[in-house]
């Protein structure tokens, strides 16, 4: 048993709608996991720790801080009853295949985005020390353009939020994914550092490079962890540690936003590294212990039943409360069988980082870091208005104790086989033979260790949302 952690307070957004939207049949988004690790935390008994918020729907002027007006324009209007009409903007914003239009598009991504904006506003008013939202975390958005399954960077958005009120704020993606789009967004800035420890080679989106260190006043600033396949616990604490401590130490932020991608978890569908729930966990657990205001955000992971289980354990880290190995019973138990356990173990694929790889990747950035100047001088400069007004902010409180029943109509129809991966698995299917996030995805069932199992044989008449439903009080 680990220590019980510090205790903090902790303010959590969620909207019971999100678990609704669909990307489309055979898609390896499910936004439907975020239900699945409220449904979870709920069980545990997690959400009387915390508050609730349901988050604003993000404004069309609050998303053009970071995203241009016509491509936000054209995600207002995109529906995939329209679509023949938008070809020509379809191809320019890259709408279509890895991030198709569904119903609801817009709706969805004012969801995510509000949900870390108001993170941001909270944290800064002091009003929280910690802010989760798992709906957000979709990093590879860039200014004009859909990515890697992200339409709006709710990231990007949260920060320039912090920045209002933080003089250098600090950005660290543990996705498996290269963190591109925040990248990108703050790649000549001084006040922001972005840290990326990512799988690199032959891999989407194919940036990340050692070398890519940030441009003008950023130089430096962009620092970036090029990994191999198999990474496990001890080899990513080993390298997470030294970098995260000596990142502090000379960069100095006073707010930190940490991107908790859990498709670098073993077994993930899309993924090919080999963490386990446990230590991924230690990066939440490592950064919390630093004490600054801190935003944890979701992200990638496929492999639902343990995306749920990984976000689920890092709210208990994130609240300093210890919770059992054995799953409560929950809307969705089906998913994590055999076993019903929330640690999951790595599967016995051989890590190909060395440590001598390893090395030489903290020296050649250790070095980088020595060029920076100690806690470089920022001018301050007057906080403009903040973009949720006080009384948005907690008119959204919900009674966390109160658990209502399921809307009568769900806002959209999910086909009855929205939650089983089975048409993907096996020979032949489709996890064998589609594209996505420009790469054909990697077979991760080597020793037979990686297979799904529980998502394919959910009920077809699961309910959906027993979950807490989140309502505005008056």
């Amino acid at each position: 048993m680990t220590q019980p952690h510090s205790r903090k307070r902790v303010c959590y957004y969620y909207d019971s709608d999100i678990g609704n939207y669909y990307y489309g049949q055979g898609h390896p988004m499910k936004p439907h996991r975020i239900r699945m690790t409220h449904n979870l935390l709920l069980n545990y008994g997690l959400y009387r720790k915390m508050e609730i918020y349901r988050p604003h729907k993000a404004t069309a002027e609050e998303m053009t801080k970071f995203h241009s007006d016509d491509y936000i324009r054209f995600l207002r209007s995109i529906r995939p009853d329209n679509m023949t009409e938008y070809n020509k903007q379809m191809q320019r914003f890259n709408v279509g295949e890895d991030c198709p239009v569904f119903d609801g598009l817009y709706e969805f991504c004012q969801l995510s985005a509000g949900g870390s904006v108001a993170a941001a506003v909270k944290l800064n008013k002091q009003a929280s020390e910690i802010c989760i939202n798992w709906g957000g975390g979709l990093h590879h958005a860039k200014k004009s353009e859909a990515s890697g399954f992200c339409y709006v960077n709710d990231i990007v958005l949260g920060i320039l939020e912090l920045l209002k009120y933080h003089q250098r704020v600090l950005y660290i993606d543990i996705d498996v994914h290269h963190g591109d789009g925040v990248e990108e967004a703050f790649y000549t800035t001084d006040r922001v550092m972005t840290v990326s420890f990512h799988k690199y080679g032959e891999y989407f989106p194919g940036t990340g490079d050692l070398r890519d260190i940030g441009a003008g006043k950023g130089k430096y600033y962009a620092v970036n962890i090029p990994l191999r396949d198999g990474m496990d616990d001890s080899a990513y604490e080993s390298i997470f540690v030294p970098i995260i401590s000596k990142v502090m130490e000379t960069f100095q932020p006073s707010a930190v936003v940490l991107q908790c991608g859990a498709d670098s978890l073993t077994g993930d569908r899309l993924g090919c590294f080999n963490l386990t729930v446990k230590g991924h966990g230690k990066c939440v657990e490592f950064v919390k212990k630093y004490n600054l205001p801190f935003m944890m955000v979701g992200g990638g992971g496929y492999t639902i039943r343990n995306v749920s289980r990984a976000w689920t354990y890092e709210t208990s880290v994130a609240l300093g409360v210890e919770i059992a190995n054995e799953l409560p019973y929950n809307d969705y138990f089906e998913y994590f069988g055999p076993d019903f356990k929330l640690h999951i173990s790595p599967s016995n694929m051989a890590n190909q980082n060395t440590p001598e790889y390893l090395e030489k990747i903290k020296s050649r950035l250790f070095e980088n870091l020595r060029m920076l100047p100690h806690a470089p001088g920022v001018q301050v400069q007057t906080a403009p208005e903040d973009a949720i007004n006080e009384e948005s902010d907690s008119e959204d409180k919900v009674d966390k104790d109160e658990r209502l029943p399921q809307k009568d109509l769900d806002k959209r129809i999910v086909p009855e086989n929205e939650f089983s991966d089975s048409e993907d698995e096996g020979e032949g299917g489709r996890r064998d033979n589609r594209s996505y996030k420009g790469r054909k995805r990697p077979r991760l069932d080597k020793g037979g260790e990686n297979k799904e199992s529980g998502e394919d044989k959910i009920k077809e008449d699961v309910k959906l949302d027993k979950d807490l439903q989140v309502t505005k009080v008056s």
